[in-house]
C-alpha cells in the first residue's frame, strides 16, 4: 500500500514539508527500537514524514512499524488505514511480535501528552515518564535508537492543551484521551480539536537519527528500577540535545 501512496508522499516530503532526515548511517544492522517525539495533535506529520522517508530510503529492505494510540487504531477508516501501513498498537504483544519477525519499531512514549503539547513547549522533549519501552527492549534484546525531530509543532499551533476541558467533556471515557487542545490552524482557525479538524500547514520538518543507546540484555535488568531510570534519562537527554541542535537551524515557522 505504501508503494501506491509514494507519488503523493514524494511531493509532501520534498515540496510541502521539505523533510530532511539525517543519521541513517547510525542505524544498527539488526532490528532496533526507535524512540522519538511527535507533534501536531492528531495529525503528527513529523511521525508520518519519518515513516514514509524510511520506506523511501529502504524500499522494503527494512520494515518499520509505527505505533499508535488505541483510540486512533479503533477509529473507523483511520484504524484500517493504519493497519494497512503496518502500524501496530503500542502494546507489548504487538511490539514483541514485530521484533521476533526481525522488523524495526518506532515508539513515541509520550503519546498524546507529547503530540498535543503546547506550542510554547515545541522544543521540549516529552516522553511522559513512560519507561515500559526500556523493559521491552531488554526483553526483546534490541538496541534503542533515539530520534530527534523539529518542525512538526508548526503544522498547527496548540494554544492550550485542554486537560481540564477534556475531563469536563468526559473524553477519557469516549476517546481514551486526557486532552482537548485548543488550536489555531487551517481551515477553521481557532478550534477545539477533540478529533482531527485541521489541514497541516507546510512547515519544514527536520529529523535526525541519533547514536544507539546500549541496553543490557540481562532479563533481570527489566526489574531494576535504578537501571531503567538511568536509561530513560539518558535517552531523554539525547533526544533533547538533538532537538536543540535542530531548533537552532530554524529560520521561521514556514521556511524552517
Amino acid at each position: 500500500m505504501m508503494d501506491r501512496q509514494m507519488i503523493v508522499w514524494d511531493f509532501l516530503l520534498d515540496y510541502y514539508f521539505r523533510a530532511e532526515t539525517t543519521g541513517w548511517e547510525r542505524l544498527p544492522d539488526s532490528a532496533s527500537m526507535l524512540i522519538g517525539i511527535h507533534s501536531g495533535t492528531w495529525l503528527t506529520m513529523d511521525a508520518w514524514t519519518f515513516c514514509f522517508d524510511w520506506y523511501r530510503h529502504f524500499r522494503g529492505r527494512r520494515v518499520l512499524h509505527g505505533t499508535a494510540h488505541d483510540a486512533l487504531m479503533a477509529m473507523p477508516g483511520i484504524g484500517t488505514y493504519f493497519r494497512n501501513l503496518s502500524v501496530i498498537p503500542a502494546k507489548r504483544e504487538s511490539i514483541g511480535a514485530a521484533f521476533d519477525a526481525g522488523h524495526d519499531v518506532i515508539i513515541w512514549p509520550g503519546g498524546e501528552v507529547d503530540a498535543m503539547r503546547s506550542w510554547r513547549k515545541r522544543h521540549t522533549v516529552v516522553l511522559g515518564g513512560r519507561k515500559g519501552f526500556i523493559r521491552q527492549a531488554i526483553r526483546s534484546g534490541v538496541p534503542i535508537v533515539p530520534v530527534a525531530t523539529c518542525g512538526g509543532s508548526d503544522t498547527v499551533f496548540v494554544l492550550s492543551e485542554g486537560r481540564k476541558l477534556a475531563k469536563m467533556l468526559g473524553l477519557k471515557k469516549l476517546l481514551r484521551s486526557d486532552m482537548a487542545p485548543l488550536v489555531l490552524g487551517f481551515p477553521f482557525g481557532l478550534t477545539l480539536e477533540a478529533f482531527p479538524m485541521h489541514i497541516p500547514l507546510p512547515a519544514k520538518i527536520r529529523t535526525e537519527i541519533l547514536d544507539p543507546v546500549d541496553i543490557d540484555n540481562d532479563p533481570d535488568r527489566a526489574n531494576d528500577t535504578v537501571y531503567v531510570d538511568q536509561k530513560y534519562k539518558e535517552i531523554e537527554d539525547r533526544i533533547q540535545e538533538g532537538v536543540n541542535r535542530l531548533a537552532k537551524k530554524r529560520r521561521g515557522w514556514f521556511f524552517g
